[in-house]
């Protein structure tokens, strides 16, 4: 890509992220001559990529023209990839969401049968808003991981209730039915993009994102770009030691990392194993009297118990919401970010989860009250992963 054109995107990107700039800030901002970025200019208004928004306050001469970024030169998809629910979105260029549609992620969830309803979604949407095929500027993926994003593989997913997901091309396989280019990045790094987008006035620099979920997932942003480590480090936060001595067997049930104690699955089984030794009290809504192999306890069914009232569920929920809160402080101690945003099935489960976990944390974090990170669910919430990948396809334009 020659430095032009380099250049060009860097710019278009900026007044994506600011929305609305005038000429002189950007000369400011990228220090070069006023000749070169009027050409810019001229260029990027000519192939429709921006538009003029108006006029600006004058400073003592003419007021000056104002740009912002053209929201139908094209059309993205985000997609979402996860082990509870996935999404698709399709997005205009100033990220408003256009159609979406959720797949709950089941046993008959094969990859061949995900290919076919992306594709089907895909067709709906750009028949329903009249979109030539020319017009789709690209597909981000957001996926659980590890992933080898270079190559565009799903590599060894976890936790998957269908088979077929293990070394999937997914990137190729998308692009052959799609034609359209196809990018990956694993999900929890799409979701800070979409909530770094989502709160863009605000200029935040540092933040830490975290999924509670089947697993464990995080991403980290410094001086407002992802950090990426020598390998696909989404799932490393549940490898967290956070209980030492004889509980910490490598193998074990309970091994001393945070995901034994931190997300539906570590819930899941610990009131199945409560419910296997005898210890919940007969009688209870929750029992599935069907199974011949002792309680099977599903999260949908605990959510149930949780707004009713159930102690024993109750006091489950806040322990791992407690002990969620040591690993966040663990994260906040050593990244100090500025802001901390947590989502995923577990924290949206009760506002107590959500809430103990933020006092956890904050009552281990060091120098605190001095240093005080913001905690939030999001703006997006559950769009995030999808509208994240979105915004990185936008972020990467050619």
């Amino acid at each position: 890509m020659s430095i032009t054109k380099t250049l060009a995107n860097l710019v278009y990107a900026y007044i994506a992220q600011r929305g609305v700039v005038s000429r002189a800030e950007l000369i400011k901002e990228f220090s070069m001559p006023s000749s070169t970025m009027t050409r810019l200019l001229e260029e990027m208004l000519e192939a429709s990529k921006l538009r003029e928004h108006g006029r600006g306050s004058s400073t003592g001469g003419r007021r000056p023209i104002l740009y912002e970024t053209n929201p139908t030169y094209g059309y993205l998809f985000g997609l979402e990839i996860s082990r509870i629910y996935s999404s698709i979105g399709l997005y205009d260029m100033h990220m408003n969401r256009l159609s979406a549609i959720r797949w709950k992620m089941d046993e008959s969830m094969t990859p061949e049968v995900f290919l076919n309803r992306v594709q089907e979604a895909v067709r709906q949407f750009t028949k329903e808003h009249g979109l030539q095929p020319s017009s789709i500027l690209g597909m981000g993926v957001g996926a659980v991981g590890p992933l080898d994003r270079e190559r565009g593989l799903i590599l060894d997913p976890v936790y998957f209730p269908a088979r077929g997901w293990r070394n999937l091309p997914i990137c190729g396989l998308l692009e052959e039915r799609l034609q359209f280019p196809v990018l990956l990045d694993n999900g929890a790094n799409t979701a800070l993009v979409g909530e770094h987008w989502a709160l863009r006035s605000e200029r935040y620099q540092h933040m830490l994102y975290v999924h509670v979920g089947a697993g464990l997932r995080s991403a980290v942003m410094s001086n407002g770009q992802l950090v990426y480590g020598a390998t696909d480090m989404e799932g490393a936060i549940g490898r967290m030691i956070i209980q030492a001595g004889e509980l910490s067997r490598p193998g074990s049930a309970v091994d001393g990392a945070l995901e034994s104690f931190v997300s539906v699955h570590a819930i899941e089984n610990e009131m199945r194993r409560l419910a296997l030794a005898g210890a919940l009290p007969q009688g209870r809504e929750l029992r599935d009297s069907g199974s011949g192999n002792g309680e099977i306890w599903r999260f949908e069914k605990l959510l149930h118990a949780l707004s009713a009232g159930d102690i024993m569920v109750q006091e489950k929920f806040k322990q791992a919401a407690a002990y969620l809160g040591i690993g966040l402080a663990n994260l906040i101690n050593v990244l100090h970010p500025e802001k901390v945003i947590l989502g995923g099935a577990l924290l949206n489960a009760h506002e107590s989860v959500f809430e103990t976990a933020v006092e956890v944390a904050r009552s281990h974090t060091y120098y605190y009250p001095q240093y005080k990170p913001l905690f939030s669910k999001g703006l997006l919430k559950e769009e995030a992963v999808a509208a994240g990948a979105a915004v990185m396809v936008l972020k990467q334009l050619p």
